[in-house]
This record gives structure tokens, C-alpha cells and sequence, in this order.
């Protein structure tokens, strides 16, 4: 009986997935309107309504962005040019009434003019595009495979495309590339460059690596290759093996600072253009690190609920802190290994990184488990009072990405790391059964990991908002830590200059600007009867000391009010620290060459 319903189940799977086909082509006839456009041919699908579903989101971004409201009037005609009827029938839904149609070609425009690493954007200068932006997947068919042409516009002479090229001979026309996916999969998470980008490359870990870089900067190509390939080789060092047979970095060289997000053998990076002087080179290589650690960490290894993607809705889970935060760790951790740390300079970001999290007000509030769950809410849609009730899971899962290294180098007596528990968890949840990982299987694996019950440390500093013990974990590694609480005199206020007037950005919990009924938004216009701008309320405020009283003027609104003001205090923890170099602590700092 299970041998006939195979059969069965083979033989239709050969006749209705075999025959079905899926092309799209990518155009871009003027890019001064900032239209991609779309054609889509879907071949031999059975049924007399098809739905196409573009994507809300994309992985590794953790927000419903909408993709759709950029999407253009849908069209559709079948193999003879007929029109079809096409419904809307959601957000991101389009019915298509294909009747028998054998052939159903699909038209619509994307309006992309938003240039970070997540969305789309076409000007006269260059293109670019994630997957899951443009393209849409007929639905019930997201495994099915297909073709992407890429018509570049004329003035645009290179494609980068992490894809392999097509073998079935589309037409090369206008320059027009082909590229094959195997899944929607693939292709939503396929970043592409259409250009004049500048492209090299440069080998390492025994991988072709292969970097196109939009837009003029201060780097040197040649330090580039040399410097990039040391944060790869030290990157694979931590899982020993690399899965790639090929990667590309893309790197939009801006006026801004906009991150990275990573794929499955490729990344996007958005860096300011003079980034790669000597004071900011740094954090460059560290942005290449936490992108190029994703590799393993997040594409391949995942929480379960991320292993296979829904577009269209958010997807949950409580294990950001540990992909996002464990990869924070790495991320400066591998600069050090890589030597471009030297001890002193890694302690300071790590010094640094503690005194952020435990000066944060909320992170007594919101539990990292609760910070990573929340990611689609909060993370992406920060306010005026975020700092006052939320807490990053980068930052604070890095912070417990080292107590758990520090756990398990004491445990081990300097023979193991966290290297070696990244690769129990990648062999285990990833290569022999890619079926990711729950939260109860993360915390068994490294209980049975270190041979230790790990309830109390999870209830209190995961599921928790209790103070790491910092000091506790890192004294056998000849780390002392100290921490002191710096009272300082503040209202507790944070403020900008916004076109000449004077804003409250954010008021601080229990502070002397909460008791006094101050809020964001507000316009401080005087002290004491005296106009004032940022540095004049600085300068008065300055000279206050805790219980003087002092008025102010603002605007909120349209409205004037006087508010009456008590100086008060804030107490931030301060943590300092002096190492001692000994065995243990030279194996979890050690350069590995």
C-alpha cells in the first residue's frame, strides 16, 4: 500500500510539476522614472485560477515592509494575447481567470527609488533589487524553479547576479542575461546590482569570492582583497568547513550608513563612502564579518519556524539573540582572531557593548527573548520611548554569546570554545536533518554541550531582565570586571536642533523632565526667561546642581506653557576592566593566523 501511493505520488508530481515552467524578465526601458518592469510567463499550470502572491517581508528583515504597494496596475493575457480577468484579492494576491489558457503572461511595473540593502531602487546611475521586492511565485508553487532575463538598460553594462547562468538559450539581445533558480526561495533571496559597478575578486577558504562596489569611496582594491579575505578565513576557521562554492559581496558605497543583510551565498553591505579611511576601517570589516558569519549562522542554521518561509505574514521566534546576537559577537570577535584587534581594542568594544546595554533603561524591562520575538513590532519601529522599554538582541544576545564562551573555556579548561558548540548546533539542526532549531532544543543541546543544568541562567538573563554577572564568568579568563554606579546630575532629557528650534527627542523614565510633565516633541524655547539653543541650555543646565529649581518655556504645539522644573539625577552602571593574561584567557583571545 505505501509502495502504490509513491507510485502515485510520483507519477503525479511528473505530470503536473515536471511540465511546468516559470520565466521572468526584468526591464528597465527608462530608469529616470524609477520603474522596473516585470513580465512574467507561467506555462502549464492546471488550474483555471491562478493566484500570484509577491512577498510582505524579507528574511533576514525582520518588518512587513509591503512590498506590494509599489506593484503597478496587474495585467495578464494568455498564449493567443487574449486579456484575462486578473482580481486583487489581497494585499499581496492577484487571481488570474486563466480558464484553459496553456500560457498566461503576467505585466506589472515596480516603483523601486529606496536605496538600503532590503528594498529596490532604479535611477540613471545604477539598479538595484532583492528578490522578494520584484518578483512574485504562482501560489501553492513557491518550490517550483525557473529563469530570470535580465534586460539591462543600455547605459548599464554589468550585471551581478548570484545565480547561476542559464544553459537554454534565451535570447542575448540588448545584453540580456538569463539566470536559473530552483526555488522562489533562491530568488527571494537573490540581491542584484545592474550597472557600471566596479567588480574583483579574491580567493579564500578555497572560494572564489567575488565583490562589485556601487559608487565612488577611499577604498584600495587591493587592501580590500587582501583584508576581506582574512575576516573569510577567519570566519570558516570557526565552523571549519564553508558551503559555498561561490560568494558575492555587494557594497553600495553611500552619504550614509545603512548596514548589511545577508543571503544564502551572497550579502548586500550599504557603508558610508569614506568608511575605509583608518578611523572607520574597522567598522567596515566588522559589518563584512557579521554578514559573512551569517553564512552559517541564520541562512543555513535557523530557528524551525524560520526553515521554511511565509511571505506573507510574520514569521516568529525568540532566537534572534542568538542569531543576531551571537553573530554580534563574532563579528568583533573575528577581527581580533583575524588581528586587526589588538587585546586592548577588543576589551574596549566589549567594555563599550556592556556599558550600552546596562545603561539602556529597557533592558530591566524587555527580556532579549522578548526583544527578539518582538523584532517585527519593535526592533524596526523604534519611538521616543524605545530606549525606555527595549532592548536590542544584538547587543544583549553578544553579551551572552561571551558569558556562554566564557562558560564553556572555564568548563573545558581552555580546550574548547564557542566555535565548537556553533558546530554541534550547524551539524545537528542544519546538515543532518535541516530542520532548525526550537528554543527548548538550543538550551538542551547546550546544557548536554556544557553538562550543566542551564535553567537558572535562562530564566534570569533570557526570559529575564536580571544584570549578567559579568565579573563572576570572566575572572577565571583573567578578566576583572568592575562596575560602579555614576550618579550624575540631568534632567533626563535627550534633545536636537531641528531646523533652528530646540526638540525634546526623548524623556527618560523617572526622571526630574517626567515629573515635570515634559514630553517628546516638545519645543524648549527659554530657561529662566532666556531664549536658548542646544549648547545655551547645555551651559545652563551645567551649572545646576541636584533640587535647583528652574523654568521653562516651551512650545507644544502651537500652544506656549510655562513648566516649573526640580533638577534631578540619573544613575548609570559603569563598568571598567583590567586583564591579567593567563591560559585560559590567551585561548579566548587568541589570533588564529
Amino acid at each position: 500500500m505505501k509502495i502504490y501511493n509513491l507510485l502515485v505520488a510520483v507519477l503525479l508530481f511528473s505530470g503536473t510539476v515536471l511540465g511546468q515552467k516559470v520565466h521572468h524578465e526584468l526591464s528597465m526601458p527608462a530608469p529616470e522614472t524609477h520603474y522596473f518592469h516585470v513580465e512574467t510567463t507561467l506555462t502549464d499550470f492546471e488550474e483555471k485560477k491562478l493566484v500570484i502572491v509577491m512577498p510582505v517581508w524579507s528574511p533576514g528583515s525582520y518588518l512587513v515592509r509591503e512590498f506590494p504597494k509599489n506593484v503597478n496596475l496587474v495585467r495578464a493575457k494568455d498564449e493567443n494575447g487574449k486579456e484575462l480577468a486578473v482580481q486583487k484579492v489581497s494585499k499581496n494576491k492577484w487571481e488570474i481567470d486563466k480558464g484553459n489558457a496553456k500560457k498566461v503572461t503576467v505585466n506589472y511595473e515596480v516603483y523601486s527609488f529606496e536605496l538600503t540593502v532590503r528594498t529596490s531602487f532604479l535611477d540613471k546611475t545604477h539598479g538595484y533589487l532583492n528578490g522578494t521586492t520584484i518578483f512574485t511565485f504562482p501560489e501553492g508553487h513557491m518550490d517550483l524553479g525557473g529563469n530570470l532575463t535580465i534586460v539591462p538598460h543600455s547605459s548599464f553594462k554589468t550585471i551581478t547576479a548570484p545565480l547561476k547562468k542559464s544553459k537554454e538559450g534565451f535570447s542575448t539581445d540588448n545584453r540580456a542575461e538569463t539566470f536559473e533558480f530552483e526555488n522562489f526561495e533562491q530568488l527571494g533571496d537573490t540581491p542584484i546590482e545592474i550597472g557600471n559597478q566596479e567588480e574583483f575578486s579574491f580567493q579564500a577558504a578555497g572560494i572564489k569570492h567575488n565583490v562589485a562596489m556601487y559608487g565612488p569611496g577611499n577604498y584600495d582594491v587591493e587592501k580590500l582583497k587582501v583584508d576581506m579575505a582574512k575576516i573569510v578565513e577567519s570566519t570558516t576557521a570557526v565552523f571549519g568547513q564553508n558551503p559555498n562554492k561561490e560568494y558575492w559581496f555587494i557594497i553600495h558605497n553611500t552619504d550614509s550608513r545603512g548596514g548589511g543583510l545577508e543571503h544564502m551565498n551572497s550579502t548586500t553591505l550599504h557603508v558610508n563612502r569614506w568608511t575605509y579611511g583608518p578611523e572607520k576601517y574597522n567598522q567596515f570589516l566588522s559589518l563584512v564579518a557579521h554578514e559573512y558569519f551569517h553564512v552559517w549562522n541564520v541562512k543555513r542554521l535557523r530557528p524551525a519556524n524560520l526553515v521554511e518561509y511565509d511571505y506573507s505574514n510574520e514569521n516568529y521566534t525568540d532566537l534572534l539573540w542568538v542569531m543576531e546576537g551571537f553573530t554580534s559577537y563574532y563579528d568583533e570577535l573575528i577581527l581580533r582572531r583575524a588581528g586587526f584587534y589588538t587585546e586592548k581594542e577588543y576589551m574596549n568594544v566589549f567594555k563599550n557593548t556592556i556599558n550600552y546595554v546596562e545603561g539602556t533603561p529597557g533592558n530591566k524591562v524587555q527580556p532579549v527573548a522578548h526583544s527578539s520575538y518582538d523584532a517585527w513590532i519593535k526592533s524596526y519601529r523604534p519611538n521616543e520611548n524605545s530606549r525606555n522599554t527595549n532592548i536590542s538582541y544584538y547587543s544583549k544576545g553578544g553579551l551572552l554569546a561571551h558569558a556562554i564562551e566564557a562558560m564553556i573555556i572555564k568548563k573545558t579548561k581552555g580546550k574548547k570554545s564557542l566555535d565548537e558548540f556553533m558546530q554541534v548546533l550547524y551539524s545537528k539542526f542544519y546538515e543532518e536533518n535541516n530542520t532548525g532549531m526550537t528554543p527548548a532544543q538550543f538550551k538542551a543541546t547546550l546544557e548536554e554541550f556544557l553538562g550543566d543544568n542551564m535553567d537558572e541562567f535562562f530564566k534570569k538573563y533570557v526570559y529575564g531582565t536580571e544584570t549578567i554577572p559579568y565579573a563572576e564568568y570572566f575572572k577565571d579568563l583573567g578578566l576583572k570586571i568592575d562596575m560602579n554606579i555614576e550618579k550624575r546630575v540631568s534632567m533626563g532629557i535627550s534633545m536636537s536642533n531641528n531646523e533652528g528650534k530646540l526638540i525634546v527627542n526623548n524623556v527618560q523614565s523617572n526622571s526630574a523632565a517626567e515629573r515635570a510633565g515634559i514630553s517628546p516633541n516638545d519645543e524648549i524655547i527659554a530657561f529662566n526667561g532666556f531664549r536658548v539653543d542646544v549648547s545655551g541650555l547645555q551651559d545652563f543646565l551645567g551649572k545646576l546642581s541636584e533640587n535647583d529649581e528652574f523654568n521653562l518655556i516651551i512650545a507644544r504645539g502651537d500652544q506656549l506653557m510655562s513648566i516649573d522644573v526640580v533638577m534631578g539625577t540619573i544613575e548609570i552602571p559603569r563598568y571598567e576592566f583590567s586583564y591579567e593574561e593567563n591560559k585560559l584567557g590567551t585561548y579566548w583571545l587568541r589570533e588564529k593566523k
